[in-house]
């Protein structure tokens, strides 16, 4: 056998697929690149089909991955503070192990019923390793759905059978893959279409994959050194602000000067708006901010944010006892009563739905007002994104439409013809089998009717390709969670569980197609086998649905008090909001919390809608009438809107932390220790967050489930109070609810 010969026997071996002719070779020459600069800098312009990409290897370790990733995500999802385990630190920990398999596995062939194949077909490679990234990635975030599962056994009490929940997990995941396929044409065989993260993520494997020895690293730590010692350093300190010294996580230390206070307790205690707390916990700094991670120029979007609306509007709303808010705490996700107490949803519903006599008798809902303004701020969010985008991007945008149909192919799309895509029926296959689940699903488990299946489907198509062009070109997303929630509401109002399903298809069915075709795109640029892929994308993802409603599940009937403050550390801040959510938007409905039904107090709150609309339309003038005035170019009212978006469940020291931990390493290590950011940075994240992720396990495991304690001390307060700043949750008269 020549080598032309052998090379094609392992190429068809190596990535379980037959070539396609292309009428030959193709020809390289060295000015044909991308036209886009930045894929240009980042991606290469060549290809070797006859690289290792579907191996024992991939699917061994990518399944792996895939089970912890999925386990460890949705255990922390529950916690106070949340550690998630992205795509870096499974890139990081799965190469050395990739080589190791590379050295020990045999090399023989192996013949399963004629299927021929190697465990060991030779180095471990670059296309192996972005499938194992790929089949974690997609499971990085928990499966939404699974909140619906944990809303009726906990708050609702009426638990549905596991294989209801586990088809409405699959169906809400799988839906938006089937959805991605459609999008290609547009979103990812254009060159214009660029989708930025892929970059970062395409940047992460080449960098691992370059040579030890590349000019200037001689004589410096080898990165992979460098991420095991940092992993076992955050390892070794996260046993005490985890265990031993949870104060440190919640250092209130303004708090401390007069903790009966309440006013001060309020605006410094790490359960009011923080100022002043310091979080020497990485978990609580790092997961919603991602310092390190999140580049300068968007940190500073966030930090005026926050301060616009946590540290001036809130307090003003607050301590001029708007909407009664003294009666409430000044920050909580909890709903009350108007005259403070616990707000009962057993008093005003009759088998789950809302009993119109009942909810008069009883009384309307009443939330803090952070939490009314954080509704009005995201109106005017997704306003602001869509004239913003318009006004920044419009023409820009237009164009890029009209390439996507139009324009030539550029380069990757050359290169990648050499694979078989997949076929259309595949996806129309999977569409249409996930539109029939959920049918069955809603129908016979009662979440919802059919009509309000297809019409949350119609709004997840519909939107699709409009947020994926705008996310393609600039990175935004804009939600559609407050679209679906205010459509159901008002047609469906008093049906709390069919409120947060719609929201479920109608949200993160766009959000999920989107998720997977930015990796199909980085799969586009990294020459992965399209069928492969599809393959990888849709076992990991039913795989991840399992783990993670059996781990919630799991969670939820062995912890006790699970979900309550009394049970720290799962309290489900998350969660907890997500059932306010379905309290305001289905069980109560929009019309009498926003609307101007029965005393609707919080109807002011709309007018983000228009607010958002009009803001960014004199910063797109005065930039256009001042060009040279730079700062205006960076006034982005979407990110400064969205800042708060997480609030509640996230608490305000989650903000300030980060954002001063991003300070130090995205803005004065960038500019003045740039070698070493830029070798070290991404690293010191990803072992940080390894390191957390492994001893928080060990403390779960070794510890907590044996009913293990720390001794109660100043440290590691009997009453959980662990910023000694007991005042911080109460209302303005120093009652806790």
């Amino acid at each position: 056998m020549d080598k032309e010969e052998y090379k094609e026997e392992r190429f068809t071996e190596r990535c379980d697929d037959k070539v396609e002719s292309i009428g030959g070779d193709y020809d390289l020459e060295e000015e044909d690149d991308s036209p886009v600069e930045e894929v240009r800098v980042t991606i290469s312009n060549t290809d070797d089909p006859s690289m290792p990409c579907n191996t024992f290897r991939m699917w061994f370790l990518g399944l792996i991955f895939t089970a912890i990733v999925s386990f460890v995500n949705q255990f922390f999802y529950l916690r106070q503070t949340q550690i998630s385990i992205g795509y870096s630190v499974v890139a990081l920990v799965s190469l050395p192990m990739g080589h190791f398999m590379a050295r020990v596995l045999p090399t023989e062939d192996f013949n399963l019923l004629g299927w021929k194949f190697s465990l060991n077909p030779g180095p471990f490679s670059i296309k192996e390793h972005i499938l194992i990234g790929t089949m974690t990635a997609v499971n990085t975030s928990t499966a939404y759905a699974v909140d619906i599962v944990i809303l009726q056994k906990l708050f609702y009490h009426s638990e549905k059978p596991f294989i209801a929940g586990l088809l409405l997990v699959f169906t809400t995941q799988v839906t938006g893959f089937a959805l991605a396929g459609a999008l290609r044409k547009f979103l990812i065989r254009p060159a214009h279409m660029i989708w930025p993260s892929t970059l970062v993520t395409a940047s992460l494997f080449r960098s691992l994959h370059a040579g030890n020895n590349a000019p200037g690293d001689e004589g410096r730590m080898t990165r992979m050194k460098y991420f095991l010692l940092v992993t076992l350093g955050s390892f070794i300190y996260y046993w005490f602000p985890g265990f031993i010294f949870p104060t440190l996580g919640v250092i209130s230390w303004i708090c401390w000067i007069d903790p009966e206070n309440v006013v001060l307790s309020q605006l410094t205690g790490s359960n009011g708006l923080g100022i002043g707390t310091i979080a020497l916990d990485w978990s609580a700094a790092s997961y919603y901010v991602q310092p390190l991670v999140t580049p300068w120029f968007a940190q500073v979007n966030i930090l005026i944010g926050f301060i616009l609306v946590a540290w001036i509007m809130v307090p003003w709303a607050y301590y001029t006892n708007l909407w009664n808010s003294k009666d409430y705490p000044i920050l909580s996700p909890d709903l009350f009563r108007e005259g403070g107490e616990a707000y009962n949803l057993t008093m005003i519903l009759t088998k789950n739905v809302l009993d119109e006599k009942k909810y008069e008798a009883y009384g309307s809902v009443r939330m803090d007002s952070f939490f009314a303004l954080t509704y009005g701020v995201g109106f005017a969010g997704l306003t602001a994104t869509v004239v913003h985008v318009i006004l920044y991007n419009g023409k820009e945008m237009l164009a890029r439409w009209r390439s996507a149909r139009l324009e030539n192919e550029d380069i990757h799309s050359r290169l990648m013809r050499v694979y078989p895509e997949v076929p259309d029926w595949w996806y129309i296959s999977l569409f249409v089998t996930s539109i029939t689940l959920s049918l069955i699903t809603c129908i016979v488990w009662d979440y919802m009717p059919w009509w309000a299946v297809l019409l949350a489907m119609v709004i997840a198509i519909f939107f699709v390709l409009p947020v994926g062009i705008v996310q393609a070109v600039t990175n935004q997303q804009p939600g559609l969670n407050i679209v679906t929630e205010y459509v159901i509401g008002y047609m469906l109002p008093g049906h709390a569980i069919a409120n947060v399903t719609f929201k479920t298809y109608g949200y993160i069915v766009n959000v999920q197609a989107l998720t997977f075709t930015a990796d199909l795109k980085l799969g586009h640029y990294m020459k992965i086998p399209p069928r492969i892929m599809f393959m990888a994308q849709i076992i990991s993802t039913l795989i991840s649905g399992v783990i993670n409603l059996s781990t919630a599940t799991w969670l939820v009937e062995t912890r006790p008090k699970v979900c309550t403050k009394d049970g720290y550390p799962f309290t489900c801040r998350n969660t907890n909001t997500f059932y306010s959510a379905s309290v305001i938007w289905g069980a109560i409905g929009p019309a009498r919390v926003f609307g101007n039904v029965q005393g609707a107090i919080y109807s002011p709150v709309q007018w983000g809608f228009l607010v958002g609309a009009l803001l960014p339309i004199p910063f797109w003038l005065l930039a256009r009438h001042f060009p040279n005035v730079t700062w205006l170019k960076y006034v982005h009212w979407p990110v400064l809107l969205a800042a708060t978006s997480n609030m509640p469940p996230a608490l305000p020291y989650f903000y300030t932390n980060g954002l001063f931990i991003g300070f130090v390493f995205a803005f004065l290590l960038r500019r003045y220790r740039y070698n070493w950011w830029a070798r070290y940075n991404y690293l010191t994240s990803a072992a940080l967050d390894t390191g957390v992720a492994i001893c928080g396990l060990m403390i779960f495991f070794c510890i907590q489930s044996w009913d293990g304690e720390m001794p109660a001390w100043w440290g590691n307060p009997s009453d959980k109070n662990y910023d000694h700043c007991p005042l911080g949750a109460a209302n303005y008269y120093g009652v806790i609810s």
